[in-house]
């Protein structure tokens, strides 16, 4: 697919245009560095986020608000490792686990990261979408055709450069930010009370699910494989000193920017709390339902005007990461560049399709649950992204002395189990509902044969790359 034109250029031959190896002192050298972590923070704050705080805000009040701090603080261990594989080796996750996965196993797992990001597009998509129909009135089903228009908007942003497209993912931020900012003054939480949300506690099961979601909608495989790829559009000198430097800025900059979306979330979670759990609505879940209840609560058209401008910022923010981390996926695994726009109409095509049929079979009525399926497809698909990850930045032999010690290999592979033991039980629960209410014994063997697939591909994710080292 090479031929030399700048349309097709790899991802990081694009936008390798950050030359940090030039003498810089202060606050220069900080903000060349920053970027990055921003274009990866909005998978945090995406649309498919809202649903799980505004359910937690609505029911349980402040009560979750430590989840959404461990879930962070998950995220930024993961996001760190990410940059690390980046920068020391100047791979990305899909590139390193090409290198070392045998190539059947390195399909199954190209094709898991394509359902991701198609499943984290379905989520923008409608987020957008809801956004537009919310704001304009228009039907659900035009407001997702719409969206196949921002395939331009893209193009036109790559062509400015890495810089300039971090700038806009950095406005949209700002937008999300700032709105929710202004919904905290008007619904004027107490403080006392927010600040019990740290503490530990879960109420009841309901609220372990609830938490679960809020985890499992946190932590986003594509993140891990974009983030890899954008570290390197930084170019530094390649002595110890100097990537010593570059993974110490790295880190700043996922500390800043994940700490925003951690920000965004709890604004989020804690307007659901003192709008809706302390006048006694708490079955609030969905965002139209939290839209059009917002303005009469508090009293003014600015609070749903500003949910809902948030909501298509949300959108069109992750969904510009979405496409660049299936760039890298491509590439990466299967060493195949496409022109970025119609790359980003594959994806968004993707999306669409599904959406569109539901909303033509079933009206507007199931778009949450939708939203939800979209959640429940992307934690299945942590585990091959996470373990791979803790597995090269471990190897001495490949990172040297930036490999991570064993404290930190500790606490990766905890976090990865907690998460890989979550999804498995979600996944476990709605299959023993499922075997309850249905007699299709081919069904039910479809889901065993998947369920086993899932738990093979889990080991051999774990197994391979150690039994390689060893021989």
């Amino acid at each position: 697919m090479r031929t030399g034109k700048n349309d097709i250029r790899s991802l990081s031959e694009v936008y390798q245009s950050v030359d940090t190896t030039q003498p810089m002192k202060g606050w220069r050298k900080v903000v060349a560095f920053l970027g990055p972590a921003y274009m990866v923070s909005v998978g945090y704050m995406d649309p498919g986020n809202w649903a799980t705080d505004l359910a937690g805000g609505s029911k349980f009040g402040y009560q979750l608000i430590w989840v959404l701090l461990m879930s962070n603080m998950m995220a930024l261990l993961l996001q760190s490792l990410s940059a690390r594989l980046g920068v020391v080796r100047g791979l990305d996750l899909a590139q390193a686990n090409r290198e070392t996965y045998p190539r059947s196993i390195n399909f199954i797992f190209y094709l898991l990261a394509e359902v991701a990001i198609a499943a984290t597009d379905l989520a923008e998509i409608l987020g957008m979408a809801i956004g537009i129909q919310l704001l304009s009135g228009l039907p659900l089903i035009w407001g997702v055709s719409l969206t196949v228009a921002d395939t331009f908007l893209f193009l036109l942003l790559q062509r400015w450069g890495i810089r300039k497209l971090e700038a806009f993912i950095i406005a949209l931020v700002a937008i999300i930010g700032g709105s929710f900012l202004i919904e905290m003054f008007l619904s004027k939480p107490d403080l006392g009370e927010v600040a019990t949300g740290f503490i530990p506690t879960l109420q009841n099961e309901e609220a372990l699910y609830i938490a679960i979601g809020i985890i499992g909608a946190t932590v986003m495989p594509h993140n891990l494989y974009l983030h890899s790829a954008l570290v390197q559009t930084r170019k530094i000198n390649r002595d110890d000193a100097s990537i010593r430097k570059a993974l110490k800025l790295n880190f700043v900059d996922s500390a800043i920017a994940l700490n925003m979306a951690f920000f965004v979330n709890a604004f989020i979670l804690i307007l659901a709390a003192t709008v809706f759990y302390k006048t006694g609505r708490t079955d609030v879940a969905e965002i139209k339902e939290a839209y059009q209840l917002l303005s009469p609560s508090l009293g003014t058209q600015l609070a749903s005007t500003l949910f809902a401008v948030a909501l298509i910022a949300s959108g069109q923010s992750s969904t510009i990461t979405g496409t660049l981390a299936g760039q890298v996926v491509m590439e990466g695994y299967l060493q195949l560049r496409l022109p970025p726009w119609l790359r980003r109409l594959i994806t968004r095509l993707i999306a669409v399709i599904p959406a569109i049929v539901v909303i033509l079979i079933n009206g507007e009525k199931n778009i949450d649950s939708l939203l939800i399926l979209s959640q429940v497809i992307l934690s299945l698909q942590l585990g091959f992204a996470i373990i791979p990850l803790i597995h090269f930045t471990s190897n001495r032999s490949k990172m040297g002395t930036f490999a991570i010690k064993p404290v930190v290999i500790a606490l990766a592979s905890l976090i990865t189990a907690v998460l890989v033991y979550l999804n498995i039980r979600m996944v476990y629960e709605q299959a023993s509902l499922f075997f309850e209410s249905s007699s299709s014994v081919w069904a039910k063997g479809l889901i065993l044969l998947g369920g086993s697939i899932y738990v093979g591909l889990l080991i051999v994710a774990i197994i391979y790359p150690l039994a390689k080292k060893n021989k």
